[in-house]
């Protein structure tokens, strides 16, 4: 195993992590803006709206993720 790496292991765990964080900050942001305006109050609450919406989809990836592995290996060919 190279060095500063985590075992294969955690793999389950740490890619949702990545796409979890990735995703809800982008949307959490789309949509403070869209309903807000860009305006640096909006900016000081996007930190707390995606803390939020983060906290809630990771739990939800974690769960569903084995579900979307199986019905994508029923639609693509491996």
């Amino acid at each position: 195993m190279p060095k500063g790496k985590l075992p294969k292991r955690y793999n389950s765990v740490v890619m949702p992590l990545i796409l979890s964080l990735l995703m809800t900050s982008v949307v959490s942001a789309i949509s403070i803006v869209r309903a807000q305006g860009l305006t640096t109050a909006t900016l000081s609450m996007w930190p707390s709206a995606w803390a939020l919406s983060w906290a809630i989809a990771f739990p939800v990836l974690l769960l569903v993720l084995p579900v979307v592995k199986r019905l994508t290996a029923a639609i693509v060919e491996m």
